[in-house]
Formats: C-alpha cells, sequence, structure tokens
C-alpha cells in the first residue's frame, strides 16, 4: 500500500504545540494508515530569515502532493514585517475556499440553543485581504482609501462548493452578500449563488443580506444552514458561528483548491484559532480543533483506511468530552497532553474492533 504524503507547515507558540498533539493522533501506528509527513518551518522566525521563501517553497509542495496539516502562526502587526503566512499560502495553492462547521459538543452549552450544524463557507481570497490601502489629506480632512476586487471564478467556486456540500449534508443553502446596496460588487456572488440554486434545484436556498443572516442565525436553531460569504464576511461569521456552539475550538478550518471538474486537489487542514501565547507551554490549551482537523485531512485522502481513521477520530475526541475528558475552556480539568492520550487510546480500540467485525 502505498503512502500518502501530507505537508506539515510548522508554527508558532501554542499552534506549534497543538499541532505536535495532533500528528500524534495522526500518527500510521494509531491510525493504521500509511503516511509520510514533511515538514516545513513556517515559525515568524524562519519566515522573517527566508523573507517568506520558506512559504513559497511549502505552497510548491502542497500543490504536488494535495494534502497539508498547519499550525496557527504569528502575523505580525507592523507593516513591511513577514506578514500573514496564510494569505501567501491560499494565493499560492489557488485556494478558493475556506469550510468551517459549528457543531454541538457533548455537554457543552451552546449559545441560542443552536444544535444543527452550521457551515460557513468562506471566500479564501481577495475582498477585504490584500487591498491596496492609502490616505490623502490631513486633520479632521484626512480621508482613507482601500481598493477590493473579486474574481467570478471565486464566487463561482464558493456557489457552487456550498450548494454540493449541503447537497451532501442535507442542509440548506443560507444567507449571502449585502447585494442591495452593492449590486455590482457584492452582487457578483449573489448572482453565482442565484446560478448555483437553478444548478441544484434538490437543495433548499434561502438568501439573506448580510445583516439579515446575523440576526436570524438566532431563530435558525433548528436548521442544518451552509452559509457562504465573501472573505471578510466568512471570518467574521464563522467567528460568530463556531462560539455559538460553546467553544471555537471545536471546529477545524479546511482550505480547498479545486481542478477543472471542480473536485478538490488540494487541501489544508488548521484550526481556527490563533496562537494563544498566554498558554504556551502550560499544558493546558485545548487541542481538540487541531486533532479535528487532522480527522478532516483524512476525508479527502480517499482510502477505506483513511475513511475508517478519520471517523474514528471524530467519534473518540467527541466521545471522550461526553465522559467529562476535557480541557478548563470545556470546563473541566484535563490537560493538553492528557487528552490527547485519550483520544488516541480510544481510537486505537475503534480500529482494533472494526477490524474484528
Amino acid at each position: 500500500m502505498s503512502s500518502t504524503t501530507i505537508v506539515v507547515l510548522d508554527g508558532d507558540q501554542t499552534g506549534q504545540e497543538l499541532l505536535a498533539e495532533s500528528l500524534r493522533v495522526l500518527d500510521p501506528a494509531v491510525t493504521r494508515v500509511p503516511l509520510l509527513f514533511e515538514h516545513f518551518d513556517l515559525s515568524l522566525e524562519s519566515r522573517r530569515a527566508t523573507r517568506n521563501q520558506v512559504v513559497l517553497d511549502a505552497a510548491a509542495r502542497l500543490r504536488e502532493c494535495g494534502f497539508g496539516i498547519k499550525a496557527a502562526t504569528i502575523t505580525p502587526e507592523k507593516a513591511g514585517d513577514a506578514g500573514s503566512p496564510n494569505a501567501i499560502l491560499r494565493e499560492a495553492i489557488d485556494g478558493k475556499v475556506i469550510l468551517r462547521v459549528g457543531r454541538r459538543l457533548p455537554n457543552v452549552r451552546p449559545v441560542a440553543g443552536v444544535y444543527s450544524p452550521i457551515a460557513v463557507v468562506r471566500m479564501a481570497v481577495d475582498d477585504a485581504y490584500g487591498a491596496k490601502e492609502w490616505r490623502e489629506g490631513s486633520g479632521l480632512d484626512e480621508i482613507a482609501y482601500r481598493t477590493e476586487k473579486i474574481t467570478r471564478g471565486t464566487c463561482h467556486a464558493v456557489a457552487e462548493f456550498a450548494f454540493r456540500y449541503a447537497e451532501r449534508t442535507r442542509a440548506k443553502v443560507f444567507g449571502g452578500p449585502k447585494f442591495t446596496v452593492s449590486p455590482t460588487y457584492e452582487g457578483m456572488l449573489k448572482e453565482e449563488l442565484d446560478a448555483a440554486a437553478l444548478r441544484h434545484p434538490g437543495v433548499p436556498y434561502e438568501p439573506q443580506l448580510i445583516d439579515a443572516t446575523y440576526a436570524l442565525l438566532l431563530v435558525k436553531a433548528g436548521e442544518a444552514l451552509v452559509i457562504p460569504a465573501l472573505n471578510r464576511d466568512g471570518d467574521c461569521l464563522s467567528d460568530l458561528v463556531l462560539q455559538m456552539f460553546g467553544s471555537i475550538a471545536g471546529s477545524e478550518s479546511m482550505i480547498l483548491a479545486f481542478d477543472e471538474g471542480f473536485n478538490v486537489k488540494t487541501v489544508v487542514a488548521e484550526a481556527p484559532h490563533g496562537t494563544a501565547p498566554g498558554l504556551f507551554g502550560k499544558n493546558v490549551a485545548n487541542p481538540l480543533a487541531m486533532i479535528l482537523a487532522g480527522a478532516g485531512l483524512l476525508t479527502y485522502v480517499g482510502t477505506p483506511e483513511a475513511e475508517r481513521a478519520s471517523r474514528a477520530i471524530y467519534e473518540s475526541a467527541l466521545e471522550a468530552i461526553y465522559d467529562g475528558v476535557a480541557t478548563a475552556d470545556l470546563g473541566h480539568h484535563t490537560g493538553t497532553t492528557e487528552f490527547t492520550d485519550e483520544v488516541i487510546g480510544r481510537v486505537s480500540k475503534k480500529l482494533e474492533v472494526w477490524g474484528s467485525l
């Protein structure tokens, strides 16, 4: 059986610690999936030293291998510094979509009674990110400008993936951009959503303006939803949606690039949270999101062994939480490595039992 190469994008602070926990779970000795791990150092020091060449090298290898898992990284605030490796990676691998799914965590009380999954399908490039900015004038007459762009191709990718994902998960496509205020710019995404709805007539479709989307989320608790969004809107929306389920640590984040047939050709899995410097080195941070990122990545490998391992990881992590084995942010006292140990033990048990059946 041939091995699948996973490009590992090492990061900073607690982000790197949690990536290491995820890799412990993905170890072939645990998952029984033949995986090879190829590391690239995307820490701030490495990015500064190479002037981000290491990010471009990692992206090139991602395009070749198709699979990656990334630690959270520091984005320095100062202009002219190393900047965000996420933006560079997304552009370099032609990533079009970021998928984040809010889901119930056992024995964790959600906000507003939500219990069905809510998936945010966010535009991965363009919009407010990477826009040209400048200022003119001075004093109270100073004016700030920003030029943004989106492309028809990226809007098409967001719309088509949203409807395919909703079709697969039996969900409703809900929400959309503020196309009434911006019919030319934001209206482009609305046009592609309407066209995708015609291609997928079996998928329920309820377009809403982005402000109404936020408000109506509080009363849509019983429905499984897929929400397509512009880059900036999706960034804010996904943080809200994940927290509605009680913790941002309960979901993985997937960056997806597609071939001409709209099949996923490159996927990078990561946690939706940052580097949490205040938790660094204390063995208290929650590794759940990074562990789920590994499980999510395996679903794209496409082999029966990877599918089984992915399900075993998802079930084991959530069952552990149900049994009260969870970190402090979820109301318990389990340490980082202790939680991972628990998940590994459960995965091994499941795969052994399933194999005998």
